[in-house]
């Protein structure tokens, strides 16, 4: 029998969060996107892990900026996206939408998930049941688009949507809080996530993360997976609209909430 990978959700900077995903049975250890170095090679140091692999969702600074430093450091190979090369720290390893490869024994899936940057990917772990967004798929949000389109991250949160619901979704930053009290704005006689914004406040007060949090979770609380949702539709007098000019209403609302 196979040992679970383990899998620590590591707070960097003021918000943002890496992962570090070890396996006890090799000994190997990688880790997803690396805002900076300072925290990483302390946690990494309590553990008495090395880092083999450094993976990258998307090219803005508070994801790469500690990538050198570590490399540097262990000797950490770098994978992230081949659409995005140009603007991410060099790569060792280039990878597609759809493509497949192992790591720490498992199966990894590259997925483009484009609409907060161009290029975004994320990266599904199947055999872990485990998903790392970044800022795609965030926990009661998604990311702001800063350079796709509404149809793109539309596109990309359902087929995030359809990864099987048991998936753990582990975002780039602690915005649950914030993200849950928009969320109350359109969304207020769900009684899921009333429950869910009781249980962020006592996490919160306890200093823990928030994430990861499970897709089902995500499915039945985040108004950027619910445009179809009657309730939603009415509180934005959008009855008849497609799902994706009621995402983008929803992204256009929390832009200025």
């Amino acid at each position: 029998m196979t040992m679970p990978l383990e899998i620590i959700t590591l707070p960097c900077l003021s918000d943002n969060y890496a992962y570090l995903i070890h396996n006890p049975a090799s000994g190997e250890t990688a880790l997803v996107d690396a805002p900076e170095a300072g925290a990483i090679k302390a946690a990494l140091s309590e553990r008495g892990w090395g880092l083999d692999w450094i993976l990258l969702t998307h090219h803005h600074w508070d994801h790469v900026d500690g990538v050198a430093d570590l490399r540097d450091a262990y000797g950490a190979r770098v994978i992230g996206a081949a659409a995005d090369a140009h603007r991410l720290p060099p790569l060792d390893q280039a990878v597609a939408d759809g493509e497949r490869f192992s790591l720490l024994g498992e199966e990894v899936l590259v997925m483009d998930v484009s609409g907060h940057t161009v290029g975004h990917i994320a990266f599904y772990l199947p055999g872990a049941e485990a998903v790392f967004t970044a800022d795609s798929l965030m926990a009661l949000g998604c990311g702001r688009l800063f350079e796709g389109t509404p149809q793109q991250m539309w596109a990309s949160l359902s087929r995030l949507a359809g990864l099987p619901p048991q998936t753990m979704v582990y975002s780039g930053h602690e915005y649950t809080q914030s993200n849950g009290a928009f969320a109350a704005t359109i969304d207020a006689d769900n009684l899921a996530l009333q429950e869910r914004l009781r249980d962020i406040a006592s996490t919160r007060a306890a200093g823990r993360p928030t994430v990861p949090a499970s897709l089902q979770l995500e499915l039945d609380t985040n108004p950027f997976l619910r445009p179809h949702d009657p309730a939603i539709r009415a509180a934005l007098r959008m009855e008849d609209a497609e799902d994706v000019e009621v995402f983008a209403e929803v992204r256009k609302r929390k832009d200025n909430f």
